[in-house]
């Protein structure tokens, strides 16, 4: 059997890091060989608060993903999010010479170059550069301005930015750990393509990825992306108000969500009683389920709230015939989805990465928790068969990585992120 190339996700979460190796099939289809991961210590809302411990942590997944998969792991996609996360819209033109050469895909990049060299707030740089429509000549809503004449050629960009300092605390922990990054992702992005149907892009979705820390949203019309937004509220924080509200230490506040919790409080029984073990020779605590449950759905009601305000902020609510689904950690909350319909009033379901991949190795890559992991070997996929059609349509090469330059990857041209600085 021929060696096929291999892709490496690593989702650096507030709550887990975890490390994904994925292959594609004769089929096309991708097959997880092998999944690594380990409590996020140095994590706190999608961003790097303690360096050493975000390196143990990696390298703790890594080396569980190596012996599962039986890859050396050497390059990583990485998953980027947290609050500092903006997103913005803005329109690029360029004058062409002449109206007889057809308009080719240099253009179209030279286009998406330019917002590159928009002017920033200090600290911030841009992620990515997503176009929305193209205008020829005053011609609008063109989608695929390939091969088309014209002189003057415009575009509509949803730009997604993000701080330096956040970037570049992600680089050093996964150099140290002894990696190298193939890209950088917006962490909704790469959820998306693991749980969301072409249909659904196409007829107009939301997707909302409830990860620990953060909450993640990409909203999606006419197969293009239109909206993203960082919510700086996730499953953690759900966490606390049950330690805070039960008077019970953190281990045991989690361990009370993810098995007997619900968002729906009316789902529960009065009567419905749960044991906790007493600290230190204490007695157990008796918790009521009800009384869990109204405290999970308080707080899980406030994030729901949030993200349908971005929904309508984004101005394309009524357009998302698919509706909203959820996935992330969060999402694994019973009842959840109910919740989230009768907030919004639109219908809700749960996304699992499963439904894109060809075989998984274990049932637990199928979780929605894994939903940013399995999109960023997906997204990864993408991303080498369009340098590989970029080559292939240039014939000089002028993107020869050069070590320590791993933005210049990210952005795929020639553009570094920030200057290259490899001192602690």
């Amino acid at each position: 059997m021929v060696p096929s190339e291999i892709i490496v996700g690593l989702d650096i979460g507030s709550t887990k890091i975890a490390c994904i190796v994925g292959r594609k099939n004769e089929y096309g289809k991708i097959e997880i060989l092998g999944l690594g991961k380990s409590p996020s210590l140095g994590v706190s809302r999608g961003v790097v608060a303690n360096i050493q411990h975000t390196v143990d942590s990696i390298r703790a997944a890594v080396t569980e993903a190596e012996q599962r998969s039986g890859v050396e792991i050497r390059v990583v996609n990485v998953g980027i999010a947290g609050q500092h996360i903006r997103s913005l819209q803005h329109r690029g033109s360029i004058m062409r010479n002449s109206i007889d050469e057809e308009i080719a895909q240099q253009d179209v990049d030279t286009l998406v170059e330019n917002m590159f060299k928009l002017v920033l707030p200090p600290g911030e740089d841009i992620i990515h550069v997503i176009p929305q429509d193209y205008i020829i000549d005053n011609e609008q809503g063109i989608r695929t301005p390939i091969g088309m004449s014209g002189i003057c050629l415009e575009a509509n960009f949803h730009i997604i930015t993000g701080q330096l300092a956040a970037a570049k605390n992600i680089e050093k922990c996964v150099t140290k750990a002894g990696l190298e990054i193939a890209d950088l992702i917006l962490e909704p992005l790469a959820s998306s393509e693991a749980v969301l149907s072409e249909e659904e892009k196409e007829a107009g979705v939301a997707l909302v990825d409830i990860g620990g820390g953060t909450t993640d949203i990409a909203i999606f019309q006419d197969d293009i992306i239109r909206h993203t937004a960082v919510i700086p509220l996730g499953g953690n924080v759900v966490s606390e108000d049950i330690k805070e509200g039960c008077s019970i230490i953190k281990n045991q506040a989690e361990a009370l969500k993810v098995n007997f919790g619900s968002a729906l409080a009316s789902e529960n029984k009065d009567e419905e009683i749960v044991s906790i073990p007493g600290l230190k020779g204490r007695e157990p605590k008796e918790i009521s389920l009800k009384n869990l449950a109204n405290i999970i759905q308080a707080r899980t009601e406030e994030i729901i709230e949030h993200v349908h305000y971005e929904i309508r902020n984004s101005g394309f609510e009524n357009k998302l015939i698919a509706g909203i689904v959820l996935t992330g950690g969060g999402s694994q909350l019973k009842h959840i989805a109910q919740l989230t319909s009768f907030i919004t009033g639109m219908d809700t379901r749960i996304g699992y990465p499963s439904e894109h991949i060809a075989k998984a190795p274990s049932e637990e890559v199928s979780k929605p928790m894994h939903a940013t992991g399995v999109g960023l070997v997906t997204q990864g996929f993408l991303n080498a068969e369009r340098q590989r059609n970029k080559k292939d349509s240039q014939p000089v090469n002028h993107s020869k990585k050069t070590k320590g330059s791993f933005f210049d990857a990210i952005l795929q041209r020639g553009k570094q992120f920030f200057e290259n600085d490899n001192t602690d």
